[in-house]
Parts: C-alpha cells; structure tokens; sequence
C-alpha cells in the first residue's frame, strides 16, 4: 500500500517557491491599477501630443477664445484627475493652446490645490474638480517628480493661489474626446524606463 503524500498548507509552503506566483500577481496588480487612453505613442503627434484636427470648427472656435485671453503672470490650469495617481492636470500660458500644456504635479507647501479633500468617504471628494478651468499664480521649481502609479515623470509647480474660472469649460484638446478616471490623460511626458 502507498503512503498517501500530506498537503502541506499554503502557508507553510518555501517562500522561495512562492516568489514566482507573489511576484507575477504584484506585476498583474500594478500594470493593470492605470491604462492609458487611446491617444498613445501610435495615435499621438511628436511629443506625447495627441493629433489635433485645427480645422475642425469647434478647435478654431477654442483657439479664438484662447487667443483672447488677457496676457500676465499666471497660468491657465485644467484638473485632469485619474483615481490613485499624484499628477494634478495641465498648465499652460495664456494666449497658448493646450497642445502647448505640460502635466504637472502642484507642490503644495505655499498654498492647498483646490480639491484638496479625502480621497474616501461621503461628500465631496478628492477629484470632484475633474476638468474644471482655473487660474493659477505660482512657478515652476525646476525640478521633477516620480508618480509611480502613472510612471511619468512630471515638472513640479509651487502653487500659491488660484481662481476658479469655468466648472465646465467644454474639452481640452479635442471635441468628443473620452474620459475615464481609471485612464491615463491623452497628452503625458514620457513613461519612464
């Protein structure tokens, strides 16, 4: 008669021979937390710039309106929010187009980005600002910052006051463009390696 082999529970098992499984469900984990839109190296222009029809007459109407816009020290900024991620949107220069913007992440230590609530719970939260159109003051740093949850790496902004101008501005780069919080935006710095 054979001796019947004893299973030996999960938890006892070598962790040597569990690195493997821990470490194919670590990557399947966060590869999967962000994706990037459609608009990815294949669908963008030169730069991470996603290609933008400038004949379509809603992008010429967006570009009147831009072209209008009183010249000063501060900055345009548009909330893009994607959920887990520590980028705050984009910033751009008055009088210049958002194809022009950067993606930057607000260093907060002068003064709180406009959302700054809990990421959990009831209410209003973290994001509630998604695409919202502000006047921003402050200054780039010079320097960079890793998100690990996007894998950009960002130009740092010290913010020190802002104003909201539209709640619903309409689109950033293009009409029709899609949105989804768990996507990563259209126009981004390079991934990195």
């Amino acid at each position: 008669m054979k001796k019947q082999e004893a299973h030996r529970p999960f938890f006892s098992l070598p962790l040597r021979s569990l690195l493997p499984a821990l470490l194919g469900l670590f990557v399947l984990c966060f590869t999967t937390a962000c994706q990037t839109t459609g608009s990815n190296r294949a669908s963008s222009g030169q730069g991470g710039v996603p290609k933008i029809n400038e004949n379509h007459p809603a992008v010429k109407n967006q570009y009147a309106q831009i072209a209008q816009e009183p010249r000063g020290d501060y900055y345009i900024g548009r909330r893009w929010w994607t959920e887990g991620t520590r980028f705050w949107g984009y910033l751009r220069r008055p009088g210049e187009p958002w194809k022009n913007s950067k993606l930057v992440i607000m260093n907060e230590g002068s003064k709180l980005q406009p959302d700054r609530l809990p990421e959990q719970g009831m209410g209003q939260k973290h994001g509630f600002d998604h695409n919202h159109e502000y006047k921003i003051w402050g200054s780039f740093t010079g320097q960079t910052v890793y998100d690990p949850n996007s894998n950009f790496i960002i130009p740092e902004f010290r913010l020190s006051g802002y104003e909201l101008i539209s709640p619903n501005p309409g689109f950033l780069f293009m009409p029709g463009e899609g949105y989804s919080p768990n996507r990563l935006p259209p126009k981004h710095p390079p991934v990195f390696n």
